[in-house]
């Protein structure tokens, strides 16, 4: 059915929202039971190999994580925007050779460097050559996961959502099982092959569930049309790298810091709520970006079309973000018992006020895959920057004032700043502009949770009822948009 959507102002398909809710469901409630089967698994190996084992399982996959950064490129995001966006079937076919090819030969180098180094990062992270062979295994982890990464990519580009959550929840429990038996019955020597089966596990999921139909046209891409056609997605990745690596730094550097000015305890609160909000928020935020990351690139050239899309997700993300938000808000005692533990009560005002900045941060999450989209990797590095530098001097401020409980409202007025400036970025740079309508639902999720915080502190069952009459507003709202 065509209406004129009432946030947009413009002529729009309102299925197009229930399509977001569905991806949301999908792909959130995945990453949900792919969490889970990450706890199980750490659980287990506390249970059976003690805390070396949990420290040496964190220290290798902090490695991979780390190597694969700067391998592979970030690829599995930024490949994700060129296939999306091809004029036609055949071109997307010959872009999805492309990705392959590059997912493989980035694979291999990460994987030969591993190995070359394996000696040297023995030394560097044990102090000894004892774990040299680990990381020799561990090598065949990087072709692994950068083969699975780019086989993800295109099942995201080509907007095959169903197959990419079940590939990747296969993996995640096919991993889990092949796991526990090596947990039991080697020790601490299974830490490094559990990685590796739990990446084959990953890997022959996405093998098995992978988009078939590029055939020939694939098969047929030349190495001058691979190096062409990759330039556009390798340099975007290298762009993205480039802005992780530097907010990664921001917070080592604050961490570092608050290790030092107030001891180990101080990091470790902050580490903990820090962690709890991020994961919290990012399971919502990473069922929706798998849908509208693409859905953006495949009108990348059609700048009304951005603006579109962007004000609808925004509008719909707020709404969806709103009660979720307040519910944590009012239950965030039981939820960091739950989740830690009552030593853990002096992080209640830090996760409060980061989770009401997270309405904001959905805001400027919208924003910034414009960017992307658009393939704009400088513009994408300079508002990153920008955020880390905001993200450090108020956390540093408001610590040095005001101690470990006004770090949340650091985040807060961190994620406002950046708000502003991703708007300001893509108003500049493309004339996109935040509609009033969607500023007025922004505004009111924002009031909602504001108001619910303050209630939750004066009484549990005011700030239950203001989230209850949240929750009612947007299904409401939710309803309206889908009808």
């Amino acid at each position: 059915m065509i209406a004129r959507d009432a946030v947009t102002g413009v002529r729009s398909r309102r299925p197009l929202t229930a399509s977001v809710m569905r991806a949301m469901t999908l792909l959130s409630g995945t990453r949900v039971l792919i969490l889970l089967c990450s706890v199980v698994r750490i659980k287990l190996v506390a249970l059976w190999i003690g805390a070396a084992g949990v420290g040496l399982l964190g220290i290798y996959n902090s490695f991979i994580e780390l190597m694969s950064a700067l391998t592979q490129l970030n690829v599995r995001d930024s490949s994700v925007r060129d296939i999306a966006g091809a004029d036609d079937i055949s071109m997307r076919h010959r872009i999805i050779g492309v990705v392959r090819r590059w997912a493989a030969v980035l694979g291999l180098f990460g994987s030969l460097l591993t190995l070359a180094l394996s000696p040297l990062l023995s030394r560097v992270t044990f102090g000894d050559d004892a774990h040299s062979g680990g990381f020799v295994w561990l090598s065949v982890v990087m072709l692994f996961s950068s083969v699975t990464g780019g086989e993800l990519a295109i099942l995201q580009g080509s907007r095959l959502l169903g197959r990419l959550a079940a590939a990747s929840l296969a993996g995640a429990v096919g991993g889990l099982l092949l796991s526990v038996p090596l947990f039991y019955f080697l020790g601490i020597d299974s830490i490094v092959p559990s990685i590796g089966v739990y990446a084959l596990s990953t890997l022959v999921a996405a093998l098995l569930l992978r988009y078939k139909g590029a055939g020939a046209a694939s098969g047929g891409v030349t190495l001058r049309e691979t190096v062409a056609k990759g330039c556009s997605f390798i340099c975007l990745g290298a762009w993205m790298t480039v802005a992780a690596f530097v907010t990664l730094l921001s917070q080592y550097i604050f961490i570092v810091y608050v290790n030092n000015r107030g001891g180990v305890d101080d990091a470790g609160f902050y580490q903990a709520g820090f962690t709890l909000v991020n994961k919290y928020i990012g399971l919502l935020l990473v069922g929706v970006a798998m849908e509208y990351y693409p859905r953006l690139a495949s009108r990348a050239g059609s700048l009304r079309s951005l603006g579109v899309y962007a004000n609808h997700e925004i509008v719909t993300l707020s709404w969806i973000a709103m009660p979720c938000v307040s519910m944590f808000i009012v239950f965030r005692g039981l939820i960091v018992e739950m989740l830690y533990s009552s030593e853990f009560e002096s992080i209640l005002p830090y996760v409060t006020w980061a989770m009401a900045g997270t309405v904001l941060r959905c805001v400027s999450w919208c924003m910034g895959y414009v960017m992307l989209a658009r393939g704009d990797g400088k513009a994408y590095v300079v508002c990153e920057s920008v955020s880390a530098v905001v993200y450090l001097v108020l956390n540093t401020l408001f610590y040095e004032m005001w101690g470990i409980e006004s770090l949340g409202k650091a985040y807060f007025l961190w994620y406002a700043v950046y708000c502003v400036t991703v708007m300001t970025v893509c108003r500049v740079r493309y004339g996109l502009r935040l509609r009033y309508a969607a500023m007025a639902v922004v505004t009111v999720s924002m009031l909602v949770v504001m108001l619910t915080m303050f209630l939750t502190d004066v009484s549990l069952l005011l700030g239950l009822a203001a989230a209850v009459t949240g929750c009612a507003v947007s299904v409401v709202a939710l309803r309206r948009m889908t009808a």
